[in-house]
């Protein structure tokens, strides 16, 4: 039986991994801005505006469901005492 102590263990930890990931791909965009531009302006035929929209677009899309899946319910279970 899993039991709240372990859900809370595993948002914990899905958090961490999930605000790690998202600080990586923030500084791979910053620092390999034009690397990265120009690999994906190849692949995908996208000029520097829409790769720029897109990456801010996934940045923040991701921060949201971390936020809203991961850190919010972890908090929550905290608070609760488990």
């Amino acid at each position: 039986m899993i039991t709240l102590s372990q859900v809370t263990t595993v948002l914990g930890w899905a958090s961490l991994l999930n605000i790690g990931y998202l600080l990586l791909a923030t500084g791979m965009l910053y620092l390999m801005k034009n690397f990265i531009k120009s690999v994906h302006g190849s692949m995908f035929d996208l000029d520097d505006a829409k790769l720029s929209e897109a990456y801010f677009g996934f940045l923040a899309n991701f921060k949201i469901v971390t936020v809203a899946f991961f850190i919010v319910p972890y908090l929550s279970l905290k608070v609760m005492g488990y």
